[in-house]
């Protein structure tokens, strides 16, 4: 072989291969594409902005476990149970992730523990309103555990489920340090937009039932929900 064979040979090689790449890039953008639309699909036919949230969630944990399982490079995450520096940022909820969240406290939480998640959750809720910019605010999250451990971890809303992070001590500087504007925590990014997704489609669902389409703060929205629960129950005619 010639030093032109050689050249040719290898230079036809990586056009080859440039063009499978090229293809599959826009397979995977089409994975999204898919997911988008499902998510319109399955949100639409939800009963009621509640039962869309759960629908939603599920989905993304499905998507997400997929990426890990079929996806090669997936960077690994140093996130485990009780690491806890993101539980300390501000979260906002899409329309029903609060709701969801509320009948899980009815159905799993003391009277005594709900009315300590209840003062709690004022508290974070009265910071937040009153705080310039609530993104900001650096704040142990009301549902955290004495342990550090989510106690409701398997209703957690869509944006926690959506972070992670490859350095725990680069959390801790940006929760806790002093970190340059403009900075944060390296995540992975398709775990994130699977996430992100879910959030748009419940905003969009709710735009299509005629209600708010706004996240609100977790804090607020949990009150309001949990309020709503309360109140339901008073109304009942067998209450107490």
């Amino acid at each position: 072989m010639s030093a032109q064979d050689a050249i040719d040979f290898i230079s036809d090689d990586i056009a080859e291969v440039g063009t499978l790449m090229r293809s599959l890039s826009g397979r995977y953008e089409g994975i999204f594409d898919n997911l988008r639309g499902a998510y319109g699909v399955v949100l639409e036919r939800a009963n009621g902005i509640a039962e869309a949230a759960r629908d939603a969630t599920a989905l993304a944990d499905a998507a997400a476990a997929g990426f890990r399982r079929d996806i090669p490079n997936q960077p690994a995450t140093a996130c485990g149970s009780g690491c806890a520096a993101c539980c300390h940022l501000y979260v906002q909820v899409p329309p029903g992730t609060a709701a969801v969240m509320a009948e899980h406290i009815a159905a799993h939480f003391t009277p005594a523990d709900r009315e300590t998640l209840h003062e709690k959750l004022k508290t974070a809720a009265a910071a937040a309103r009153e705080a310039p910019d609530p993104t900001k605010l650096r704040l142990r999250c009301p549902l955290l555990g004495g342990d550090d451990r989510c106690s409701v971890y398997e209703v957690r809303p869509l944006s926690c489920r959506a972070f992670t992070s490859l350095s725990v001590t680069r959390c801790h500087e940006v929760v806790f340090g002093e970190t340059p504007a403009g900075t944060g925590v390296e995540q992975n990014a398709a775990h994130f937009r699977i996430h992100m997704e879910a959030t748009f489609a419940l905003e969009q669902a709710a735009r299509q039932r005629g209600l708010p389409d706004q996240q609100k703060g977790l804090a607020q929205a949990l009150l309001d929900e949990m309020d709503a629960i309360d109140l339901k129950k008073a109304m009942e005619p067998d209450a107490g």
